[in-house]
């Protein structure tokens, strides 16, 4: 990866958080390379961080630093030239009938306890099914780049999905989208969809989704969205 002295913005400064147990691989130690102060990562500013392998949780702009490991690959979807497959055709097909709309990023205790079921489901165990009202409202509603949540509903009003998105200068950020999970029919793949429908509507040429573990069965529906880029040894590559 490109070190960060060779951005622009040098007034950032960057460290290396100590070591801590990866959310990821089991017995596996992990650290993060921090950009700050956050105050000054505008949209414009992310934007060349997330290029550089950079993500956000709430206002925390990190990337994976480890010592020994390098599992954690920045991918990113190409918008403009992706086709779906015959099974995310169906999973877009099913779910047309969902409304979408934006909304502020202010916390909605029907968006919350969504969040709780989802978690709880997905995520047993992990410690996210605990998060509180505070947690959540710091991971998902602080930012201070262009964000906006995006509210997936049935034509009766019910809740289905929530999307956080970043909209950055050269595409959108999935930062975290939660659903229903007793709901059949790959709500999240329709969720993928429906933001890389924005990006060619918004004439975005990418799809940042964050980080791609070839070990991790978890991250494996990531490399089913094709044709995509992998950031590898600082540069965008094909596969």
């Amino acid at each position: 990866m490109s070190h960060p002295t060779d951005l622009k913005f040098k007034t950032l400064q960057f460290y290396s958080t100590a070591s801590y147990p990866c959310s990821y691989l089991e017995n596996r130690e992990a650290r993060s390379q921090v950009a700050t102060p956050s105050h000054l990562i505008d949209t414009h500013t992310y934007t060349q961080l997330v290029a550089q392998g950079f993500r956000r949780s709430g206002l925390f702009t990190y990337r994976p630093n480890c010592d020994t490991c390098q599992a954690c690959k920045p991918v990113r979807i190409d918008a403009l030239n992706f086709k779906p497959t015959r099974t995310q055709h169906k999973a877009w097909n099913r779910h047309q009938g969902l409304r979408a709309r934006n909304l502020p990023l202010l916390f909605n205790a029907e968006h919350f306890n969504l969040y709780r079921r989802y978690v709880s489901a997905r995520h047993p165990g992990a410690g996210m099914d605990e998060d509180s009202q505070s947690q959540y409202t710091q991971f998902l509603l602080s930012s201070r780049v262009n964000s906006t949540l995006i509210e997936f509903r049935t034509p009766g009003g019910e809740l289905r999905m929530v999307s956080l998105i970043d909209i950055l200068d050269t595409g959108l950020s999935a930062v975290y989208t939660f659903f229903d999970p007793e709901v059949p029919g790959s709500l999240g793949t329709y969720g993928i969809l429906w933001q890389l429908d924005r990006c060619k509507a918004m004439g975005l040429p990418w799809l940042y989704l964050g980080y791609w573990i070839e070990e991790s069965r978890k991250m494996a529906y990531k490399s089913q969205f094709q044709p995509q880029q992998i950031l590898q040894g600082g540069e965008w590559l094909s596969p």
